[in-house]
């Protein structure tokens, strides 16, 4: 058995955590169009707990080599590292759509750095914060900053839990101005956070399943 066979989400777990993230992206959605003064849409497809090999290979067979992410470390009754990834060669059009078009591109490049941190920081805020007020569990976040590299180096960056490391891992799509930015949520959590979320996501789902009847 692999190291990423040892903790399985169920269907229903899986749904949950699907239902919890959604409602996290949908509020970052509307905090983002706040931001760049348009539509903006982000959906969450799937979830999936991977091993941190696995989940490199996948973000440089979507993404590419070259990647940036906007890291924000987490802790409560579980704790990791979360990213915002997306290919580094689509930054500036990010950039470019939370700024406007008033911005000649050497400002855009001045400011790329703060205006990237501000955007990962109100997506990952409002997704974290969506699931500790759905989980009730409180969670720390520190102030997000930017690594870049490929699949490999950014999740590396993150396995700060010194445990083996399993990665859970969101794919979002998020379109901007009609632009075509697609990003990734990566989350890093050693193995007693995982265990942790999964025991939550059992409670969410029973406290979920009384109402319901």
């Amino acid at each position: 058995m692999s190291v990423a066979d040892t903790i399985e989400l169920s269907e229903l777990e899986q749904d949950a955590l699907t239902e919890v993230v959604n409602i996290g992206v949908s509020r970052a959605a509307l905090a983002l169009r706040k931001m760049v003064g348009e539509h903006v849409l982000l959906s969450v497809p799937s979830v999936e707990v991977l091993s941190r090999q696995r989940a490199a290979t996948l973000l440089v067979q979507q993404g590419g080599d070259e990647l940036v992410a906007i890291k924000q470390s987490f802790t409560g009754a579980f704790s990791g590292g979360a990213m915002l990834i997306f290919p580094q060669s689509r930054s500036l059009e990010l950039v470019r759509a939370v700024t406007g078009p008033e911005m000649s591109h050497e400002e855009i490049v001045e400011i790329e750095q703060e205006a990237l941190t501000e955007t990962g920081n109100v997506i990952l805020n409002s997704c974290l914060a969506t699931m500790a007020n759905m989980l009730k569990q409180p969670l720390t976040m520190s102030i997000p900053h930017i690594i870049k590299g490929d699949g490999s180096d950014l999740l590396t960056q993150v396995g700060e839990e010194g445990d083996v490391g399993l990665v859970l891992f969101l794919y979002i799509t998020f379109t901007v101005r009609e632009r075509d930015l697609r990003g990734y949520i990566a989350m890093m959590m050693n193995m007693s956070s995982l265990l942790a979320l999964k025991q939550l996501l059992g409670a969410f789902i029973d406290e979920t399943m009384g109402e319901e009847l």
